[in-house]
């Protein structure tokens, strides 16, 4: 009589159970002494900022160097980016059970290995160390991902369903040390506790990391998954500098296998039944008191009421009076105040909700601008300088880091009345805290949008090389919001430089319009490595239906964040016949400005700016409330 097959009718692979002996024999020699566990047990108990540890030389040297050769020989990597990471991912790798036997065959030593780390012996092993309670040998949950220069994953605590415990498991080049400086460390941000005015109770992480732990051949990082609190991100791979002349850096790849372990499944020992929904619904609180933490963000909306702006809704074709006119022409481009321009912007506004507008301001400050901001951009410390000629202006670091970090400056609102000793002031405070709150400039914004303006929002940001960036949030509210964005980048590189970008209306107002179809420029192109475009991206309307946040479509641990559409936005994976959810994009450029019409629930993030990129990333931002007539509201409905 014929055995019966071990391989189920779908032609997956059975997991393969190992003995305790058989899983000692794959990792080092000695993990396993009481002396060596009671070592890393105290060493994860005394960790900071969170609980993590870390464990050098794991798995037995000959097997894990037949892991990366099987994976080297046999594995697929597909570049993927969000708003969250870039990496190249195993396109079939998601979960070794998913593969059929076939495939299998030829990774006999990463089968191995996934049954050692999910062995009873290992498991218990760790559950020890963390004090985690009993771990899941049933569901894995693992992928191969690697990071290449420009690679990053940024701030997230990991928390998806039923994971207990991260870990992570190097697979650098064995015979060329990886240097520190090189980047793609694991890093832990530290949490505090602060006071709603209520009396609640909520953590909010740093925004900065206080651990760091580089990447080694053959090390084990790993820690409690905590909802709120186990904040981490991947360093960024750094490209070799110019005036680095080491020859042996080619070993900047960082390849790792991650994963999670599990709470047990049913008809495993240490099963509970409702435990994942319980810690479904302390997920779902953690979200709920994250909402409570909003105040806490920095920077906040300072909303300036306009009052009186009934005149431009009954007459939406005003001209601008001799006064504001004289106002403009010092900061704007001249062709833009033109009566002709306004009207065809306005028209092609009505058309797109959005436009594209180049050389927006004067050449004579603009010149002053750049000048400015170029002696600014290169400078030791990045700084962000509030106006010191008025106590009202703010600046600061976004926070917290799971939802944005740059360096930003509050417009001073309302406009003093004389205002102090203009004569001092920098370029970049006249921008800042003249023109962008001016009414005459407001007046502009809605002539050429033809949209009822209720109240602004004004700011400035600085995104630092390396550090910057904001993660897609879905904009709430019930009204559409107004979104202008002024592009003041004084550096090369950003991608738009050398093969050309559609940019809406030059400044004639007759360029080609590519602002809300799917052309050009609303793709980042594949050798824009640096980041900084910022993106507008159609939200998910499906919000899982079984109470805890739905699985990612990426092994990263970038997984369901507040206000925001549970997968990160995915944009660089989509095929060509695919729609990627692209609505409008705009990389970091010089004098450019951008104007939308955003809906609810369109996403809005600015890409991280990588260390190579030339300078940093620096614009003006004012949210206008709206108020639409009739007609367009009919129109958006």
């Amino acid at each position: 009589m014929k055995r019966k097959s071990e391989t189920p009718a779908n032609g997956k692979a059975k997991k393969r159970a190992i003995s305790d002996d058989e899983a000692h024999q794959n990792f080092r020699g000695g993990l396993f002494n009481a002396k060596v566990l009671q070592a890393y047990t105290d060493y994860y108990a005394a960790s900071q900022p969170y609980k993590h540890a870390v464990i050098q030389d794991l798995v037995d040297d000959t097997l894990l160097r037949s892991v990366r050769s099987e994976i080297r020989e046999h594995i697929h990597f597909t570049p993927k980016e969000t708003d969250i990471y870039k990496i190249h991912q195993s396109g079939d790798l998601a979960n070794l059970d998913g593969l059929h036997d076939s495939a299998l065959q030829r990774l006999p030593s990463l089968l191995k290995l996934r049954d050692s780390l999910y062995s009873s012996a290992f498991r218990k092993y760790l559950a020890s160390i963390t004090g985690s309670g009993p771990l899941s040998g049933v569901k894995t949950d693992m992928a191969v991902n690697v990071y290449t220069p420009g690679c990053h994953l940024l701030c997230h605590d990991d928390v998806i369903g039923s994971r207990r415990v991260s870990w992570i498991l190097y697979l650098l080049d064995p015979d060329r040390p990886w240097k520190p400086e090189w980047g793609g460390a694991l890093r832990l941000y530290p949490t505090k506790i602060l006071h709603t005015a209520n009396g609640d109770k909520v953590r909010v992480p740093e925004s900065d990391f206080s651990a760091s732990i580089p990447p080694a051949w053959n090390q084990l990082s790993f820690f409690t998954v905590q909802p709120g609190e186990s904040f981490h991100d991947v360093e960024e791979v750094y490209k070799r500098g110019q005036n680095e002349m080491d020859e042996n850096d080619g070993g900047r790849i960082r390849m790792a296998i991650s994963g999670w372990f599990h709470i047990p499944q049913e008809g495993e020992d240490g099963y509970e039944e409702g435990l994942e929904e319980k810690l479904a619904e302390r997920s779902s609180l953690q979200q709920l008191q994250g909402g409570k933490a909003d105040q806490f963000d920095r920077p906040q909306p300072h909303w300036q009421e306009f009052p009186g702006w009934d005149d431009i809704k009954d007459k939406p074709d005003d001209e601008f009076t001799a006064d504001e006119f004289d106002f403009l022409i010092n900061y704007m481009n001249p062709n833009y105040l033109t009566p002709d321009t306004v009207d065809e912007l306005s028209g092609m506004f009505s058309d797109e909700s959005s436009l594209r507008l180049a050389e927006f301001l004067s050449p004579k400050f603009s010149e002053r601008l750049r000048e400015y901001i170029m002696s600014k951009d290169h400078e030791g410390t990045p700084s962000l300088p509030a106006n010191p000629y008025h106590e009202a202006s703010r600046v600061g670091v976004a926070c917290p880091p799971h939802k944005h970090r740059f360096l930003y400056r509050d417009a001073v609102q309302p406009i003093p009345t004389p205002y102090p000793d203009t004569e001092k002031m920098t370029p970049y405070d006249d921008l800042v805290d003249i023109l962008f709150p001016h009414p005459a400039f407001t007046k502009w914004i809605s002539l050429v949008t033809g949209i009822t303006l209720t109240r602004s929002n004004i700011f400035a940001r600085r995104f630092r090389r390396g550090m910057d960036y904001t993660l897609a949030t879905a904009y709430e509210e019930e009204d559409p919001q107004l979104e202008v964005c002024l592009g003041i980048s004084p550096s090369k590189g950003w991608g738009d430089d050398e093969d050309g970008m559609d940019i809406a209306s030059d400044a004639q107002g007759n360029g080609e319009n590519t602002s809300n179809g799917k052309g050009p420029s609303d793709q980042p192109k594949d050798n824009d490595e640096v980041g900084g475009y910022e993106m507008y991206m159609a939200g998910d309307e499906d919000e899982g239906t079984d109470g805890g946040a739905p699985e990612p479509a990426t092994h990263t641990g970038a997984g369901q964040r507040r206000k925001a559409k549970a997968d990160p936005a995915v944009y660089k994976s989509a095929g060509d016949e695919e729609d990627d959810g692209v609505l409008f994009s705009q990389p970091a450029s010089w004098n450019n400005m951008a104007i939308v019409l955003r809906d609810r629930g369109v996403l809005r993030f600015t890409k991280y700016v990588s260390k190579a990129a030339q300078g940093d990333r620096w614009d003006v931002c004012a949210e206008y409330g709206v108020e639409l007539g009739e007609d367009e509201d009919d129109e958006d409905e």
